[in-house]
């Protein structure tokens, strides 16, 4: 099966769980169940491939520019934790059908569990660092999702939200630390970046790149400092925390840290680091776990205590270090789900999971006492499971390791652990299930249904099964050390066997179990000297810091961010100025190469009168009306000016927009008062005004600079210049850029177009909902109105002009591909000939004529424009890239036919749509200030045209 598939086929899944909903708790748990089981036998198509040493891969270029390709890879490291996640998918899913209640979203526990395990796959089987930072993501929103499950519980919500906070900030870390990886290997792809392990380690940014992956690692795997969120996330329902801590979430950071184990390990820094986080994570986890009372919460613990194990594997950066990592992954992942979920069928059938509620259970519940000890006991390193044999090979590995100087603290550190490892594990066994039975239990326990004991039976099978004969999981286990070691090392020779004789790990496993034994005998005093002892509590520090946090973000969101424009603008303006200095005083600024045109009398004119305008506008801008007048004076002269300078594509746009945009802006000032108060001291107006001055000054110098010095590039717009007939089929430069060679910008631009009118109308609904219409219904006119609302000079006028600036508009946007127009110009004047309508006969009538919605207008407008550009994938072309030809139909002569001009016909009707949206939304806010005896445009009464009048009439 395709590597896309096995990828894909959780993320179509998750869609099918919430369709089951209605069909019941079963019909969620088998599609569920089916897709899973289909993802996993496609994996295991691939199986023979991997065995043989081959690395399947498969890519699709998805954005080549950046480096970002959808690109798989497939060898035995990947297949080995895509095993495990979608094996050990399977029997959750079974588990959790008979877990979860009625009560519960089933179609939605389920839809998060598909795309949380196949953004787990997704990061295993990546061959690109930036797919495999999307997938990161992906797991974090995913087990925010589960972890939160049971939202009405506030330990629930809290635990979810501290797993998202400290996995997101550790992906954040490590999304540059990837990104610099790359740039040292001159590739984002894994393959590559795997063969770059002398350039990596010899960079300058080896380090930098090592510590933001690692915090990236150590946060997803709840490393030490990061261990905390990881006990917290036990609110979730006990299958998520099953699948969580034995073969997904935790295990996310353990694969990457041994993914790039080949590039990265191998330094003082590697080992000082990932060794000694690993350790303290180790021995504190231990320690903790021993004094829960919660079932969950000491496997939790303990699930932190066995990554912290598994990391100062991979820290010691040795071939049998790095074997006995991928040998306890598995023999972890095996008994760890079980024990979850012994934990979940004990607090399903007792209603509770204190362990000091609990004890002599296995007269009551055998099976689930049977394998919930031996898993257990393998998670004690009791001889003939699976957890012993791994646990010998990390204390030999231990007692070879030296750390700061010291030969004996790494040894000493890990039968510690170990010792408190067997302590916590004798503890589940002994305080759950042995002794007497007691009468004081929640409610009466007894084994479940198979649908609950079945799945962590399996597990058990296969701990018992590699625990008696160990040589059934070696090859698979030196497969998988082969490819995760690559070229760096060889695979060791060492043999996988219960007996390796009277050697060091022996008797340190020996002390370990016997000091377990004690501490379990003194376990009493020891609760009471630990519940005595003073000691930091992660949760109460995180939730000071994150209370610290947000305390210092609102004092500087409120002191920068308080709403008032002038001081955005104000900061915005400083620093673009102060940056503008400092680059221009910094830089070098050659001589002046060109000269001073002939300053002609007409453009000192044009001159003087923009800069009235500007002076009068700044001077008088609380006046609204006058201000709006000033507005249209300097842009009709930017208009004159952009002719001057021989830009009539530039200059017809600005004149169009002009036009619009004073006509809308009256009606908009029509509901509001004619002057705006005064409300910024003279001290702010001060500084506003020296912003503004200083502002100013430094656009005319940069400006001033450019144009009297030749570019020392050349200009993009040669190019633009010689393709834009052989390239866009158009002698229109100006329109074939906005087309075709910058058409994506044009698409973008007509959708927020489109998005702002749309805003304008929803603003508008609002306004008439609200009190607004209230004050609209009863609004009294400031002054008398004039005595003919509908002049017929005017009506009469704009009525025999409305055929004559369509064809105007149609022929400006047939020409806008070789001549001065183009769509956006041809939809503005379009739009002015529909405003004249308006202003002439008045919104009642205009409203009353309107045959199809502005909305439809828009949308038809933007769907053109993207099917054109769509169209271009068909025969293998990028997106919106135009083609043309020229064609000749007798008798007519031949002309061009370019697929630039359907695009162009969809900015023509998205600039209509938006421009008449925004207007109808205004006028639809004056049609309530109407007064209801107004007249009709000169004698048109539209009810002339309903049929029962014209019946009327001619009777």
């Amino acid at each position: 099966m395709s590597l896309f598939l096995v990828v894909a086929l959780p993320f179509l899944g998750a869609l099918l769980p919430g369709l089951m909903n209605q069909a019941g708790r079963a019909a969620c748990a088998g599609i569920t169940f089916v897709v899973s089981l289909a993802a996993f036998i496609g994996l295991l198509t691939n199986l023979p491939a991997v065995l043989a040493g081959e690395t399947v891969k498969a890519s699709i270029d998805w954005i080549p520019l950046l480096g970002l390709n959808f690109s798989l890879m497939l060898d035995g490291l990947g297949f080995f934790f895509a095993f495990l996640i979608l094996g050990i998918g399977l029997l959750i899913i079974a588990y959790a059908r008979h877990y979860l209640s009625r009560k519960d979203n089933m179609g939605a526990f389920f839809t998060y569990l598909l795309l949380f395990q196949g953004a787990m796959v997704g990061i295993v089987m990546s061959d690109n660092i930036l797919l495999l930072l999307v997938f990161w993501e992906l797991t974090s929103l995913s087990s925010f999702l589960l972890i939160g499950f049971w939202k009405h519980l506030p330990e629930g919500r809290q635990g979810a939200r501290m797993a998202l906070t400290v996995t997101g900030m550790g992906g954040l870390a490590m999304i540059g630390g990837m990104l610099i990886l790359g740039q040292i290997a001159g590739s984002y792809n894994l393959s590559d970046i795997l063969q770059s392990r002398e350039a990596i380690q010899a960079s300058p940014l080896y380090l930098p790149a090592l510590l933001l992956i690692l915090l990236g690692c150590f946060t997803k795997s709840a490393q030490f400092p990061f261990h905390f969120w990881l006990p917290h996330a036990m609110a979730a329902p006990t299958p998520v925390s099953a699948y969580l801590h034995s073969a997904t979430m935790v295990k996310a950071g353990i694969f990457l840290m041994a993914r790039l184990w080949p590039v990265l390990s191998g330094t003082p820094e590697w080992f000082a680091i990932v060794t000694t986080a690993g350790l303290i994570t180790m021995v504190l986890g231990a320690v903790i776990a021993l004094f829960k009372h919660d079932l969950k919460a000491l496997l939790a613990f303990s699930t932190v205590s066995h990554l912290g194990l598994i990391t100062m594997l991979l820290g010691t950066g040795t071939a049998f270090g790095a074997m006995a990592a991928v040998f306890h992954i598995l023999n972890h992942a095996t008994f760890k789900a079980a024990l979850f979920m012994s934990a979940g069928i004990i607090d399903h059938e007792a209603h509770t999971r204190d362990i000091r509620r609990l004890g002599g259970l296995r007269h009551l519940m055998p099976i689930t006492f049977i394998f919930a000890t031996l898993a257990a006991l393998s998670m004690a390193g009791i001889p003939f499971l699976n957890g012993f044999l791994s646990k010998e090979m990390m204390l030999e590995e231990a007692n070879h390791t030296v750390l700061f100087g010291s030969p004996w603290l790494v040894p000493a550190l890990a039968v510690f652990g170990s010792l408190f490892s067997a302590a916590y594990s004798f503890r589940y066994v002994g305080h759950v299930f042995l002794g007497p039975k007691r009468d004081d239990y929640p409610t009466t326990p007894h084994d479940p249904g198979p649908g609950l004991w079945l799945p962590p039976v399996i597990l058990v099978v296969l701990v018992v099964a590699i625990g008696v004969a160990p040589f059934l999981a070696e090859p698979f286990v030196k497969m998988v050390t082969a490819s995760l070691l690559g070229e760096a090392a060889e695979v060791p020779k060492a043999y996988f066997k219960i007996w390796h004789g009277l050697v060091p790990a022996l008797y340190m496993s020996i002390a370990a179990v016997v000091g377990g034994l004690i501490l379990l005998a003194v376990y009493r005093p020891a609760l009471r000297l630990w519940d005595a002892a003073p000691r930091p509590e992660a949760k109460v520090i995180f939730e000071a810091l994150i209370e610290n946090v947000v305390k210092l973000a609102q004092g500087l969101i409120l002191r920068s961010h308080n709403g008032a424009f002038s001081r955005y603008a104000a900061l915005a303006m400083s620093f673009i100025i102060l940056a503008g200095y400092y680059a221009w005083t910094t830089g070098t600024v050659g001589d002046a190469t060109r000269t001073l045109q002939p300053v002609t009398a007409i453009a000192v004119a044009g001159w003087a009168t923009l800069v009235a305008a500007t002076i009068g506008l700044v001077f008088l801008h609380r006046n609204r009306l006058l201000a709006l007048v000033f507005m249209g004076v300097i842009g009709l002269m930017v208009s004159v000016g952009f002719i001057f300078l021989s830009a009539p594509d530039l200059a017809m746009t600005q004149i169009t927009v002009e036009v619009v945009t004073i006509v809308l802006l009256l009606l908009a000032l029509n509901f509001l008062p004619k002057s705006s108060p005064i409300e910024s001291s003279v001290l702010r107006r001060s500084r506003d005004t020296v912003v503004a001055v200083a502002g100013g000054l430094a656009a005319m110098g940069l400006t001033y600079h450019f144009l009297m010095r030749d570019a020392v590039d050349q200009s993009i717009s040669a190019f633009h210049l010689a393709n834009s007939y052989k390239g866009g089929g158009g002698t229109n430069v100006v329109n074939v850029i906005l087309v075709d060679f910058r058409g994506f910008d044009t698409y973008g631009e007509i959708i927020v177009l489109g998005i702002a009118a749309l805003l304008i109308f929803a603003l508008t609904e609002a306004l008439l909902g609200g009190p607004v219409r209230a004050r609209l219904l009863n609004r009294e006119p400031d002054m008398p109105q004039a005595g003919d609302a509908h002049p017929g000079m005017m009506v009469v006028l704009t009525r025999v002009m409305m055929p004559v600036v369509l064809m105007v508009g149609f022929y400006v946007f047939l020409r806008g591909h070789n001549e001065p127009g183009g769509g956006f110009i041809a939809g503005l004047i379009v739009s002015i000939a529909v405003v004249m309508q308006y202003m002439a006969s008045g919104f009642n009538w205009a409203a009353a004529r309107l045959r199809y919605p502005y909305h439809g207008i828009i949308g038809a407008g933007v769907l053109i424009a993207g099917l054109t550009g769509i169209g271009s994938w068909f025969v293998g072309k990028p997106f919106l890239t135009s083609d043309f030809t020229y064609v000749r139909i007798p008798p007519f002569e031949k002309f061009e036919l370019a697929t630039a001009a359907l695009f162009d016909l969809g900015v023509f009707l998205a600039v209509v749509g938006a421009v008449m949206l925004s207007l109808e939304s205004y006028s639809r806010l004056a049609r309530r200030s109407e007064r209801p005896d107004t007249e009709h445009p000169i004698d048109i009464d539209p009810s002339r045209d309903d049929p029962e009048n014209i019946m009327k009439a001619g009777g």
